[in-house]
């Protein structure tokens, strides 16, 4: 039986132009191999799977070739080449810091670097994962790789540039390999799948390349286990099921729903996709992502970061057209809000549920998107002016009950007068219901003036009402959300003139945290004070300290000054500073 070699092997690059997706950087190696420029070290970085030892070992072999082709290219003939590709090479040594990373190892690799080469012009040595020697090995290092034989060349490979200590970094030229774009990775697939016979449709290999995130060698084992499971013909729907992925047709679906208000099959599909075992955060960062492409196909500008098969970027196309840029960009917040929150939530479901709730109402309210607000406006207004004529004289409308003015938006124009200032049956909880009131009947501005006075739009509120319904909606999130009942009780809302609260906070964290918030805190004050002209304004100021504080007493006094709960904390515990 003969022995199997899995891809990311048997293809492997053997000369720098077929090296996928690091062009920058052969071209630099094979420039300065052509102009003998070469350093003493070399360091290549990047992600895995991106071809870092694969250009180590082609530019080994390459450097030490005795007939070089005109491309700058290794000729696979001389003697040099045979033994190297029948890994026979003195002159290339490999070494794995990861099982090889203490000091003795790297006297023993210092040794063998004082004696020079018997065949060939360099001795080459090719250190992975360099990044995995102690302190110590790399001091032992560092007088070698400053100054190393005129035949002796270096070159490390990491994932982790930021573990090599800096004295290591300023002795090697540094090669950054970046990740390997989507279309590179599904061409080279189709290369290696024309190779081994085996027939697979575009939409798939982008899948697979979609799901390698940027490393080839990812993609090439997955496109092996593909090939175990379906045989020799891999389909889309194929792939997706052995991947685990969720299929586009689902998001595709959902916005239908969405752009149709249809909040029951919203809710199905929803369950459909848990049925089949899939993560709710997965579902959510899909969607959140098919979101984006949406939003960048409705410009042909950005039409170029969509990163899809072409069958799935006619179908992006198409339904880019059908969305408002509002609506994208809301349900995109929507979407981003719920992702950050699910982690914390304690029914994880239930919160992705209301999210796609709220994404399904979007449509459905005038004051989302300002290309339909006139259209839905318009039927509003025309159907509150012509009963406005009959309901003209007071004494019809004098003798009818109250809740004859609840049914009709023009009888809401002469609300009769409660205890509390407020037209009976008029929505506590809604804003914006009443605004729409007031704006219905300002078509006579004169009636207006006469039969609805300022008190049954609003009362007078006080500072002490204000305070009150703050804390009482700060004391909403002490359990759920710690960092806004902090912020939110930090300090006190100001009332101002013309029902303008203000608000102080010491940084744009916390003002972004109470604008989020901004909307469900208006209503909540709204509705306790029966005042609908409230609004609040946020004022960023930032502390500024005279000094910084050096011992641990002011330091614990700097950091209550931000976050008060500090200073409770530390009384109800009794804890003591440790200095």
């Amino acid at each position: 039986m003969e022995n199997f070699i899995v891809s990311a092997r048997k293809y492997r690059p053997a000369t720098f132009d077929t090296v996928v997706g690091q062009q920058p950087i052969t071209q630099t190696l094979k420039n300065a191999i052509k102009s003998e420029h070469l350093a003493q070290a070399f360091l290549f970085c990047g992600p895995r799977g991106v071809g870092k030892t694969t250009c180590a070992r082609i530019l080994a072999k390459t450097i030490n070739c005795q007939n070089l082709t005109p491309n700058i290219e290794a000729c696979n003939e001389c003697e040099s080449c045979k033994s190297f590709n029948n890994s026979a090479s003195f002159n290339v040594y490999e070494l794995d810091a990861a099982s090889n990373n203490s000091v003795d190892d790297i006297r023993n690799l210092v040794d063998q670097v004082r004696i020079p080469p018997q065949v060939g012009k360099y001795k080459i040595y090719i250190i992975d994962e360099v990044h995995m020697l102690s302190q110590a090995a790399f001091n032992a290092f560092l007088k070698t790789l400053e100054e190393p034989p005129a035949y002796a060349k270096f070159i490390l490979a990491t994932t982790e540039k930021h573990k090599i200590i800096p004295t290591i970094l300023s002795r090697c030229q540094i090669f950054d390999f970046r990740r390997i774009r989507l279309e590179d990775i599904a061409s080279h697939l189709a290369y290696v799948a024309s190779k081994e016979n085996i027939t697979a449709d575009p939409d798939a290999l982008h899948i697979v390349a979609q799901k390698a995130e940027g490393g080839l060698r990812d993609a090439l084992s997955m496109f092996d286990q593909l090939v175990s499971f379906a045989g020799n013909h891999l389909s889309y729907d194929l792939v997706i099921q052995n991947l685990n992925v969720l299929d586009y047709d689902y998001y595709f679906r959902l916005i239908d729903y969405f752009l149709t208000g249809d909040a029951s099959n919203t809710l199905l599909l929803y369950d459909e996709v848990m049925e089949k075992g899939f993560d709710g955060q997965h579902f959510l960062i899909g969607l959140g992502e098919h979101l984006r492409n949406l939003l960048v196909c409705r410009d042909e500008v950005t039409l170029k970061l969509l990163e899809t098969g072409e069958n799935i970027r006619e179908r992006y196309k198409v339904q880019a057209q059908q969305c408002k840029t509002d609506f994208l960009l809301k349900a995109l917040e929507i979407n981003n809000r719920c992702d950050v929150n699910y982690k914390s939530s304690n029914n994880k479901r239930l919160s992705i549920e209301i999210a796609l709730l709220q994404i399904t109402a979007l449509l459905q309210n005038p004051g989302v998107s300002q290309e339909e607000k006139p259209q839905l406006a318009k039927p509003t207004t025309t159907t509150s002016v012509k009963p406005a004529v009959p309901a003209a004289p007071t004494t019809q409308v004098a003798p009818k009950p109250t809740q004859t003015s609840v049914t009709s938006p023009v009888s809401s124009a002469q609300p009769p007068k409660t205890a509390s200032g407020i037209p009976p049956g008029m929505p506590m909880h809604s804003s914006t219901s009443i605004k729409k009131m007031i704006d219905t009947s300002s078509d006579n501005p004169q009636e207006e003036k006469k039969n609805e006075p300022e008190s049954t739009v609003s009362r007078v509120t006080t500072q002490n009402e204000i305070e009150t319904h703050w804390n009482e909606f700060a004391s909403g999130f002490k359990q759920t959300n710690s960092s806004m009942f902090v912020t939110l009780s930090g300090r006190k809302p100001i009332l101002k003139e013309n029902d303008k609260i203000e608000f102080e906070v010491v940084s744009k964290i916390q003002e972004t945290e109470i604008r989020d918030r901004k909307t469900e805190l208006l209503d909540f004050l709204k509705q306790k004070t029966q005042n609908y002209r409230l609004s609040v304004e946020i004022i960023v100021t930032e502390i500024i300290r005279d000094a910084k504080p050096y011992t641990p007493d002011d330091k614990f006094k700097a950091m209550a000054e931000i976050n008060p709960l500090l200073s409770r904390f530390r009384q109800e515990l009794n804890l003591e500073l440790d200095f």
